[in-house]
């Protein structure tokens, strides 16, 4: 039952993202990009962008709660926590005063993988989540490091910045994917020597151009999450103690090579502090460097 209510969840917040940018599209009076002259530059341009940052900035407004409804997050309350979970959020307290932040809402989703998340849409705005595995599986150090590195996350702002990229990433794809399939179709030369083959070939075309720039701009994507990850373990070792975020990266090594990684939410598996490693062409598009490099990487740096 869980399952199918996070589902349907997942499905209202998507209608109702699709609502909100077609009333946007409405209010702004943005007319269709396909003219009998071919295509209006000027429409298909803002038609990307609201499509393109529009859902992506709405995911991000909403990350909190969809990571509440999507992962099953439950709020730790202070007042009703038991020893272990007051010592998770006394954790989260020094560490946000060290990184001269707001607290942020802390929360446990009941799962057997050794993981945490950061999301949130702003600095004040923000949620820590654990896993109820990572609480059973790792010492209270290897914790406070997994922590450190996702408070880091927060302090650098990398949840807006990832959604910026991503936004403008959609709307490059697809205001590149309609122009060439137009171009290629031909049915952007004049409408009204277009036949019904012409259409099909367009929508074809756009289907094939959007997955492959779309491919190319997670390249961009992936290569910035990569980057990022190596600068919050950084930022963890100042916040917790080299050794201890270290410590919290070995310990997510030995759990990974114990038990292959369980299949990831896309929509969280970015800002979790790792996830499972693959190699060859999809290594370009992994989000998160081999744990063996990011261990290496932090040995190197100097605190």
């Amino acid at each position: 039952m869980a399952f199918l209510k996070r589902i349907f969840l997942f499905l209202v917040i998507n209608a109702l993202v699709v609502v909100t940018l077609s009333l946007v599209l409405n209010i702004l009076n943005v007319r269709p990009y396909l003219t009998a002259y071919g295509i209006d530059y000027k429409s298909l341009m803002t038609f990307c962008l609201v499509w393109g940052m529009g859902g992506a900035l709405i995911s991000l407004a909403l990350s909190r709660v969809m990571a509440k409804w999507l992962m099953g997050v439950k709020i730790i309350d202070e007042k009703t926590a038991g020893p272990e979970l007051r010592s998770l959020l006394n954790m989260v307290h020094k560490l946000a005063r060290e990184a001269n932040l707001s607290m942020p809402q802390v929360g446990v989703y009941d799962s057997q993988e050794v993981n945490a998340f950061a999301t949130g849409p702003t600095k004040r705005r923000s949620l820590i989540a654990v896993s109820r595995g990572l609480l059973e599986k790792m010492s209270p150090e290897e914790v406070e490091g997994v922590l450190a590195h996702e408070m880091s996350h927060i302090a650098n702002g990398d949840m807006v910045t990832m959604t910026l990229l991503q936004g403008i990433v959609n709307a490059f794809v697809m205001f590149l994917a309609r122009i060439l399939a137009s171009i290629f179709s031909g049915l952007g030369r004049n409408r009204e020597q277009s036949n019904n083959s012409s259409y099909l070939s367009y929508t074809m075309m756009v289907f094939v151009f959007e997955i492959v720039f779309m491919i190319l701009g997670q390249l961009v994507v992936a290569a910035y999450s990569r980057f990022r990850e190596f600068r919050a373990d950084a930022g963890g070792a100042k916040l917790a103690g080299k050794e201890k975020m270290i410590s919290a990266l070995e310990s997510l090594l030995a759990t990974q090579k114990a038990k292959s990684g369980l299949a990831e939410k896309p929509a969280i598996a970015a800002f979790k502090i790792s996830t499972r490693n693959r190699g060859g062409f999809l290594s370009l598009l992994a989000t998160h460097p081999p744990l063996e490099k990011r261990i290496e990487r932090l040995r190197e740096v100097q605190i």
